[in-house]
């Protein structure tokens, strides 16, 4: 019997409700299979040791069954070093609220109320919020003594958390919930519980190691309502791949556990720090509190606005987006939301706006001559008796756009991006960087200019434009190659030199912080050649992959 397996069936004797699954030792993909035909699909794939949303798969039918296991038991042998796998029933329209409890040397088990962890990307939380949108007494007493149940069947010492998939398809009931594990440690969101309690969870962890009695139940009180985000070096307009680098400035005002201003900032990185791809992208928590749910989601906004952080890339903007979506606002969770709702809550990127590329190639122009204070002042390109006139490249999505200045006068400047024209008027050429109405009503820009890339920052939004160096060859057309989006290692080559793909083929399959990813072919093709092998290291934006070009194609 697994260990999952045996917890299960410990959880079902003590009377806590459990999900129909199979967590038996035997490991045999057909098995497996014929488990989830019998459970019935969709069904859900998770790793025996997994954690964090690593080592986790929906299958929606049973053709799909093979591909998703073995990409779930590789995840889990990168990640936990053991690929074992569990199959459970994938309820529908799920919610995921989780009990805080707490055991002691003395016998006592309490709990500290739930916490809703239903927005989630990538079965990774985001928000996380106490107490639970739409829970009743009848419920929360049901699910806490579901919880305490669970901690005493193990005689469970210290800090833990009781997990539980929740039916969210209608009202929270006392038969729709569900136990899926339990965490034997303090969880990333246990501040949203210390902010309703007024309780020092990790002060708890300590008194408790001194066999000192925790507080009765009957003490523990609700007061309130406490929202977190947590901030990710990520991109959400990339598929929320990880970002990472140097960490220039990071400024964050809402020091830990004050509640005056009605929210807190934790993190562990301060100005100057690499943040690595090694690791878990999250850079800090932003826990916001209030009388009720509607202030404490206010407060959560007011910091994340809080926070500088330069150059690097994050969710920010995302999650502000979360917590103003009207069904979010409303208390209309489910670990579907986001998926569900991401086309309106991806920020708005301005790589995708040409004129963002008309402004760096101005900012690109005052940097060209040392002591330049404009970008007027730079006499490259200069024609007798013409406007000044010059060039500079970028890459977007394995394309070269090209900025080409038409005209710079003293306080204004044309700029040809593609078959596009802009205009840009300054109030003074010092302030070259104040412009009246530019990228979406955007009017203060700040600009980072490095070797390689181009960081412009207004207020939440950074966008990040690389700049294209040419090196005698000219780039591949995105639809002719694959290259890697982020750092990582390459774990799968499935296409040589010669091979005939179509559409949507998995070519090469990578990992970057543990994560893994699928590159599909982008159109039907015979392959060109192939620059990636197994095990082998690849930077952002490194080309692993060329297509044969088509014939008419220049």
């Amino acid at each position: 019997m697994g260990l999952k397996d045996a917890a299960k069936k410990i959880m079902d004797e003590a009377g806590v409700p459990i999900t129909p699954g199979y967590h038996g030792k035997d490991q045999d993909a057909k098995l497996l299979k014929t488990k989830s035909g019998e459970i019935g699909y969709p069904v859900l794939i998770k790793a025996v040791a997994g954690g964090g949303g690593k080592g986790m798969r929906k299958v929606e039918a049973e053709k799909d069954f093979g591909a998703m296991l073995a990409s779930c038991q590789r995840e889990a042998k990168s990640s936990f070093d053991n690929d074992d796998v569990l199959i459970e029933k994938y309820i529908q329209s799920p919610r995921h609220i989780e009990v805080q409890v707490f055991g002691d040397t003395h016998g006592n088990v309490v709990h500290m109320f739930e916490r809703d962890c239903s927005l989630q990307r990538r079965h990774q939380k985001v928000i996380e919020e106490a107490p639970a949108p739409g829970m009743t007494d009848e419920v929360r007493k049901a699910m806490t003594d579901a919880a305490v149940k669970a901690a005493k069947a193990v005689d469970y010492v210290g800090a833990g958390t009781v997990e539980f998939i929740v039916d969210g398809s209608g009202t929270l009931r006392t038969d729709g919930f569900w136990f899926m594990e339990m965490n034997t440690r303090l969880q990333v969101e246990h501040p949203v519980t210390e902010m309703i309690t007024g309780l020092d969870l990790v002060e708890l962890q300590i008194r408790v190691a001194q066999s000192e009695k925790l507080p009765k139940q009957k003490d523990i009180k609700i007061q309130g309502h406490a929202v977190e985000a947590r901030l990710y070096a990520e991109d959400p307009a990339n598929d929320f791949l990880p970002t990472g680098g140097k960490i220039n400035l990071l400024k964050a005002r809402g020091e830990r556990r004050r509640r005056d201003r009605g929210f807190r900032v934790d993190t562990g990185y301060t100005s100057g720090d690499f943040f690595p791809l090694s690791y878990d992208p999250m850079i800090a928590k932003v826990i916001g509190f209030g009388p009720d749910r509607t202030v404490a989601i206010d407060k959560t906004i007011d910091g994340l606005e809080d926070i500088e952080i330069y150059p690097i890339k994050t969710n920010m903007a995302f999650l502000e987006n979360c917590l103003d979506e009207p069904d979010f606002v409303d208390g209309k969770v489910s670990t579907g939301f986001i998926p569900e709702n991401l086309t309106d809550l991806i920020p708005f990127d301005t790589s995708n706006d040409l004129r963002a590329y008309a402004l760096a190639a101005l900012r690109l122009e005052s940097d060209a001559y040392d002591n330049v204070k404009t970008p007027f002042d730079n006499p490259s390109g200069y024609r007798f008796n013409l406007p000044k006139k010059a060039v500079h490249l970028f890459e977007k999505d394995g394309d070269v756009i090209e900025a080409e200045i038409l005209d710079s006068l003293t306080n204004s400047a044309k700029v040809r991006v593609q078959d596009q024209t802009f205009y840009f008027e300054f109030p003074t050429p010092e302030n070259y960087v104040l412009i009246e109405e530019v990228l979406n009503d955007y009017n203060s820009w700040n600009f980072k200019v490095k070797h390689n890339f181009i960081s412009m920052k207004y207020g939440a939004s950074i966008t990040q434009l690389k700049r294209h160096l040419p090196t005698g060859e000219s780039l591949l057309n995105s639809s002719n190659a694959l290259t890697a989006p982020m750092p990582g290692k390459i774990i799968a080559v499935n296409a040589k030199a010669g091979d005939a793909v179509k559409a949507g083929d998995p070519l090469i399959i990578m990992e970057a912080m543990k994560m893994e990813m699928t590159l599909e072919a982008p159109r039907d093709g015979i392959v060109a050649e192939v620059n990636a092998a197994v095990d082998a290291l690849v930077t952002d934006g490194e080309m692993l992959l060329a297509l044969e070009k088509i014939e008419n194609e220049k």
